[in-house]
C-alpha cells in the first residue's frame, strides 16, 4: 500500500504538533502502548491473511478478497489519516482488510515460486529489526536533511506507481516493474532500500509523539502508520524476489 507513504505522511511531525494542542486531560501516548497495539494489529493481519490463503488452497476464487481487501483498506486508511481520533476503531478493521489482500497476493506468488513468501517474511522482519537497531543506537540519525531527501524519494516512487497504474488502463506496461531484467532488479532494490529507510522516520515520529505528550489514541494511529510501512516493505521485497526467481 505504497500510496499511503510520503516519508510516512501518516506519521508526519506536524501531526503530533497538532495533536499536542488538541490533547485532553487523560492518558498520553507511550512507546510501550504503541508496540502493544502494533502487535495486536499484526495478529489481525496475519489471521485474515491466513484465511484468504486458506481459501486459495481450497480452490476458492480469491480475487474478490484481493480486490475487496485493497479497496476497503484504501478507504479506511484515508479515513484514519484525516480522522486520527477514530484510529482505535478503524485500525483493526484496516488490518483485517489489508490481511485479506496480502494473503491473496502472497498465495499467488507462492503458487508461482515455491518458498518465496517465507523468504519475503523473513527478510522483511530482518530489515525491521536492523532498522530499529540503527535508529536506537543512532547509527543513522533522522535529521531535517534526511527527512527532506526521503520525502522527495518516496513521493517520486508514489507518482511513478500512479503513472504506471494509469497507463495500465491503456494496455501500456512498464516492463522493469514486473520483469526480472537487470534494470528491473536494480529498481526494486532501490525501492526496497527507500522503504527500509522510511522505517527510521516512523520510529523517530513515534518517539517524538511519546516525548511530546500526544494523546492516547495516537498509539493506534502510530501502530497503523508503522504497519503501513512494513506492509509496503514486504510487498516490495516480494516483488524483488519474484524478479530474481524469474531469471532462474
Amino acid at each position: 500500500m505504497a500510496l499511503f507513504q510520503s516519508s510516512n505522511p501518516v506519521l508526519k511531525e506536524e501531526t503530533f504538533q497538532k495533536a499536542s494542542t488538541m490533547r485532553l486531560d487523560g492518558e498520553l501516548m507511550t512507546i510501550k502502548g504503541t508496540v502493544a497495539k502494533t502487535g495486536y494489529l499484526f495478529l489481525l493481519l496475519l489471521a485474515s491473511s491466513a484465511f484468504s490463503w486458506g481459501q486459495f488452497m481450497r480452490g476458492v476464487n480469491i480475487f474478490p478478497y484481493l480486490i475487496g481487501g485493497v479497496i476497503v483498506a484504501l478507504i479506511l486508511g484515508l479515513v484514519i489519516t484525516f480522522k486520527k481520533e477514530w484510529s482505535g476503531f478503524l485500525a483493526p478493521a484496516y488490518a483485517i482488510a489489508e490481511g485479506l489482500f496480502l494473503g491473496a497476493v502472497s498465495a499467488f506468488y507462492a503458487a508461482k515460486y515455491a518458498g518465496i513468501v517465507t523468504q519475503a517474511v523473513g527478510l522483511t522482519f530482518s530489515v525491521v529489526i536492523a532498522m530499529l537497531l540503527l535508529y536506537a543506537f543512532r547509527i543513522i540519525r533522522v535529521t531535517e536533511t534526511f527527512r527532506s531527501i526521503m520525502f522527495v524519494a518516496i513521493a517520486g516512487i508514489g507518482i511513478f506507481y500512479l503513472v504506471a497504474f494509469g497507463l495500465s488502463f491503456f494496455n501500456i506496461s512498464i516492463p522493469f516493474l514486473h520483469e526480472g531484467s537487470t534494470f528491473g532488479i536494480i529498481f526494486s532494490l532501490v525501492v526496497v532500500g527507500i522503504a527500509s529507510l522510511s522505517l527510521l522516520l516512523d520510529f523517530d515520529m513515534i518517539e517524538k509523539g511519546s516525548v511530546g505528550g500526544a494523546p492516547k489514541y495516537f498509539e493506534w494511529y502510530c501502530a497503523f502508520g508503522l504497519m503501513v510501512t512494513i506492509v509496503w516493505l514486504y510487498l516490495e521485497i516480494l516483488r524483488l524476489l519474484s524478479k530474481i526467481n524469474s531469471r532462474n
